[in-house]
């Protein structure tokens, strides 16, 4: 059971292997990025991804129709989870991963300041100082007025911020609606909104490119499901500071494949960002009856099939023991951690 540390040690595992393949996910995006237009990559990524989610939906055999239980919260959700699909694919397009890596990292942070309005989440002193520390982090790594700031570095700032807003969304009404409106509602979102715009930047795909943008729905699935895996495996207080093994796998690709050192802001920034963020969520940890949304909030950030969608993946992968009589499993909630 998750907490015993045999347990805990395969969940680290799990997670180290999870964010290891997102890692290479992101590289196939940076790759694609350098011939097509985001709207074109994340229009693929849908379009391939439709058919595993597909197989996913086959196990919800929740009763009820596609119609959300809170349609407005739903619709913000759905526009974030668009923004934010963008917005981090382009940042991966153009910026260095590492620096990418560093700003996105700020997405618990921001999580724990939007739980404050959103869910009514108390947030003593000492996590408030751990997310302004944080944000000095993001500063650091930006240099604004040192470093020629681009449109990458906007887009990575825009999507951590829509990233953590859909999360927290996620928080708030997942346990009342169905996986499957909280899946597809955002996957359909953006293959329409993409394909409004896919005319105006289409480039001619190759056979080798078609490859890839299949490769990126194949790892973003796999990497779900380690995902997944990890949690079950694993107290989420180990294995949610897994993600941070990122910036590892960022700084070796970077070097192999793209050229890339990262430069001494970018370290230091990085450094201030995750420490800030692991002293997040092992002092949520600590707190008993916390609602704990960096935790809870498990996403993924720059995922067009829906992110963040790793409690969703969640609900569709277990089921409830039902009464006998009285019809289908339903998919159980994240489990408490």
């Amino acid at each position: 059971m998750p907490g015993h540390p045999a347990s805990n040690g395969r969940g680290a595992l799990a997670g180290l292997a999870a964010f290891a393949v997102f890692a290479s996910h992101d590289v196939v995006v940076k790759i694609l990025g350098a011939r097509f237009e985001p709207f074109q990559i994340v229009f693929f990524s849908v379009l391939f991804g439709f058919p595993i989610v597909t197989v996913m939906l086959m196990r919800d055999r929740t009763d009820g129709n596609l119609r959300p239980k809170h349609p407005y919260w739903s619709a913000l959700r759905t526009a974030m989870a668009v923004i934010t699909g963008l917005c981090v694919f382009y940042a991966f397009s153009t910026l260095p991963l590492a620096e990418t890596y560093a700003i996105l990292f700020s997405m618990p942070l921001l999580i724990t300041m939007l739980a404050i309005p959103v869910l009514g989440e108390k947030v003593g002193w000492r996590r408030g100082l751990a997310v302004i520390v944080g944000l000095i982090g993001v500063i650091v790594v930006l240099q604004p007025g040192d470093t020629e700031l681009t449109l990458g570095h906007l887009a990575a700032v825009i999507g951590a911020a829509t990233g953590a807003t859909a999360a927290v969304i996620v928080r708030k009404i997942g346990q009342d609606e169905r996986a499957a409106v909280l899946l597809l509602y955002p996957m359909v979102a953006n293959f329409v909104v993409m394909a409004c715009f896919l005319p105006f930047v289409y480039k001619p795909v190759q056979l080798t490119e078609l490859g890839g943008f299949g490769l990126m729905a194949l790892l973003s699935f796999g990497g779900t499901l380690l995902q997944i895996a990890a949690y079950r495996l694993g107290s989420a207080v180990i294995v949610a500071p897994m993600q941070y093994s990122q910036i590892i796998w960022a700084t070796l690709f970077g070097v192999l494949l793209f050229d890339e050192i990262p430069n001494m802001n970018t370290a230091i920034g990085a450094v201030i960002i995750i420490a800030s963020g692991l002293y997040i969520v092992f002092r949520e940890d600590r707190k008993s009856g916390s609602g704990t949304p960096v935790l809870r909030s498990r996403s993924r950030f720059g995922v067009p099939m829906g992110a963040p969608r790793v409690s969703v993946m969640q609900r569709l992968s277990q089921r409830r023991r039902t009464p006998r009589g009285e019809g289908a499993a339903t998919p159980l909630s994240p489990p408490a951690e």
